[in-house]
């Protein structure tokens, strides 16, 4: 009997198996040619909390009083959400009373690191985790002259780059919401800079997904961000140059490129 004679209960624990595996939508139930009601109300309700996500402001007043914790507010080079959305080149570069008010913070010597807290595309995954994941955190950098706590609005990820330059931090680790889907709208991201300054790319980076409830655990994340922060400060260096084999015993195992050690760049 194939699956389309198949009566419904079998086709239903069928897929069931499948689902239960996965939070993709798969084998969707039908009326005819067409989608249930329900499936179709799920799907909207989904979009609009990923639109909701994206569009909606972080509180960033209240975000600094949860923390307890020196911060600054900054602001990128985009005004408002609409010119943020189309215009990315603005939120990788702050805006000229941000930079301003950083630059009160300029250290010499450097900052081991700068923390930044940044909006992205979803201030939920923000308002969900920045806070309870710092606090798992913060604990295990006491040993490390951290800059005050940045809390960037309208920011990319390349902000990180100016704020760190403008503090004068060795290392800038940037907090931020990542792009929502149909099935996550609150998905936390970890960027990690080496040297930060404007011009870096990518490929300069290391990066940290998926935080969130049914995703990496913040102690799991923890654990990672901190193996690459140490291993950053001592080859210093972040992105092509700091690599690690997760299916070491029990921790983060560093592979060394070859001749490929990165040059000195205090």
């Amino acid at each position: 009997m194939t699956t389309e004679n198949a009566p419904p209960a079998t086709t239903a624990n069928l897929w069931a198996r499948f689902r239960a595996a996965t939070p993709a939508r798969i084998g969707l139930a039908r009326a005819g040619d067409a989608q249930t009601t329900d499936t179709l109300l799920d799907f909207q309700l989904a979009h609009a909390q990923a639109r909701d996500a994206i569009h909606s402001a972080v509180d960033f007043a209240s975000l600094a009083a949860r923390l307890t914790l020196p911060t600054r507010h900054v602001h990128s080079a985009a005004e408002n959400r609409g010119t943020y959305i189309r215009r990315p080149d603005l939120g990788r570069r702050l805006n000229a009373a941000s930079r301003a008010l950083l630059a009160a913070d300029h250290a010499d010597p450097p900052w081991d690191a700068v923390l930044i807290i940044a909006d992205g595309l979803s201030s939920a995954a923000i308002e969900d985790h920045a806070v309870p994941f710092l606090h798992v955190l913060k604990p295990a950098l006491a040993a490390w002259r951290l800059a005050p706590i940045i809390l960037a609005e309208q920011a990319r990820v390349a902000l990180s780059d100016d704020i760190g330059a403008t503090l004068n931090a060795r290392l800038a680790v940037m907090l931020i919401g990542e792009r929502p889907g149909l099935s996550v709208r609150n998905s936390l991201g970890i960027y990690l800079t080496y040297n930060p300054t404007p011009g870096r790319t990518d490929g300069e980076r290391n990066c940290i997904s998926n935080i969130h409830a049914e995703g990496l655990s913040y102690e799991a994340a923890a654990q990672k961000l901190l193996w690459l922060m140490h291993e950053s400060r001592r080859l210093q260096a972040t992105g092509f140059f700091l690599k690690e084999d997760s299916a070491a015993t029990g921790g983060w195992t560093p592979i060394h490129q070859r001749n490929d050690q990165p040059e000195s760049r205090p």
